[in-house]
C-alpha cells in the first residue's frame, strides 16, 4: 500500500521495542507516536492531527500469568484503551475500526474431543483476568457498533509466534533459554493444546478482513496447527541440540485453558 500513511501508536511497556520498527521509521508515509491508548487527550490531538481512515487496535496486555497476578492493568488497557479509541472514532468519523483479539474468549475444549473446533457462534466462556479483559472489549466494540453505528469488525487468532516475539511467551522463552542451558519450565503435563499461528499470517488475515469484510462481524483467524506444549518445547530441543533433560515441569498454571482450536 505505497499510498497508504501509517500511523503506530504505542506507550512501550516492557514488552515494546522501538528497534523493531527500524525498517519503516525513515519511510516519510509512517510516524510512530509514544502515547498510551487510555490517554483521552493524547488519543484526541493525534486523531485531530491525522483524521485516519481506519483504525486497528493490536494494542493489549496479553499475558496470562501477568493478568492472574495483577488484573487491573489488563482491564484498564484491554478495556478502558478500546473504549477510548472508539470513542475517538465516533468523534472525528473513520470508515472502519477492527478489534484484535484473541480466541481465549471462548474459553477451552476438551483434549479428548479432537473433532470440536471454535467458530464465530461460540459463546464466551472466559477462564482468566485477561481472557475477561479481551472478551469485555469485544462486547463493547459490538454494543458500539449496534448503539452508535461504528463500523467495526472484530478477529479472534489463536496463539501466534515468530519474529520480534517477547521472550515471555512459551516458544520464545523455551528457545532464549534452551540456548543458553538454562531450566525449561513446563507447566502441569504439558499436555495442554495450542494453535499455532505464524505472525504475518495473521497480519494478512487482518489485512484482508478491515479491505473487505462485513461491518458488525467476528472472524476467527486460526493456523490449523495444533501441537501441545511439551511437543512444542522438545522440538525445539531437537533444532537447538540441546537436551530434554533440561525440561522442568512446574506447578499448573491457575486456571489452565486445555486445548484451544
Amino acid at each position: 500500500y505505497p499510498d497508504y500513511r501509517i500511523v503506530c501508536l504505542d506507550c512501550l511497556t516492557y514488552a515494546g521495542n522501538l528497534s523493531t520498527l527500524a525498517p519503516v521509521m525513515d519511510n516519510p508515509n509512517f510516524r510512530f507516536v509514544k502515547e498510551d491508548i487510555t490517554d483521552r487527550d493524547a488519543v484526541y490531538q493525534l486523531f485531530e492531527e491525522e483524521h485516519p481512515d481506519i483504525v486497528v487496535n493490536f494494542a493489549a496486555e496479553s499475558h496470562v500469568d501477568r493478568s492472574i497476578e495483577d488484573p487491573e492493568v489488563f482491564l484498564r488497557t484491554n478495556i478502558l484503551g478500546t473504549a477510548v479509541l472508539m470513542d475517538a472514532c465516533r468523534k472525528y468519523g473513520i470508515e472502519r475500526y477492527h478489534q484484535v483479539s484473541t480466541d481465549e474468549v471462548y474459553g477451552d475444549l476438551p483434549l479428548d474431543r479432537p473433532d470440536l473446533f471454535f467458530t464465530e457462534e461460540t459463546p464466551i466462556h472466559t477462564s482468566s483476568p485477561y481472557s475477561s479483559s479481551k472478551a469485555s472489549a469485544d462486547l463493547l466494540v459490538l454494543a458500539y457498533h449496534r448503539t452508535y453505528g461504528l463500523p467495526v469488525t472484530i478477529s479472534r487468532c489463536s496463539n501466534n509466534y515468530g519474529p520480534y516475539h517477547f521472550p515471555e511467551k512459551l516458544i520464545p522463552l523455551m528457545i532464549a533459554n534452551a540456548l543458553n542451558d538454562k531450566p525449561l519450565p513446563v507447566y502441569g503435563k504439558g499436555e495442554n493444546v495450542r494453535d499455532w499461528l505464524y505472525v504475518e499470517d495473521h497480519c494478512r488475515a487482518i489485512d484482508l478482513i478491515i479491505h473487505k469484510g462485513r461491518v458488525g462481524e467476528v472472524y476467527n483467524v486460526g493456523g490449523h496447527n495444533e501441537m501441545t506444549n511439551i511437543d512444542i518445547v522438545k522440538i525445539i530441543c531437537k533444532e537447538l541440540g540441546k537436551p530434554e533433560s533440561l525440561i522442568t515441569y512446574v506447578a499448573d498454571r491457575k486456571g489452565h485453558d486445555m486445548r484451544y482450536a
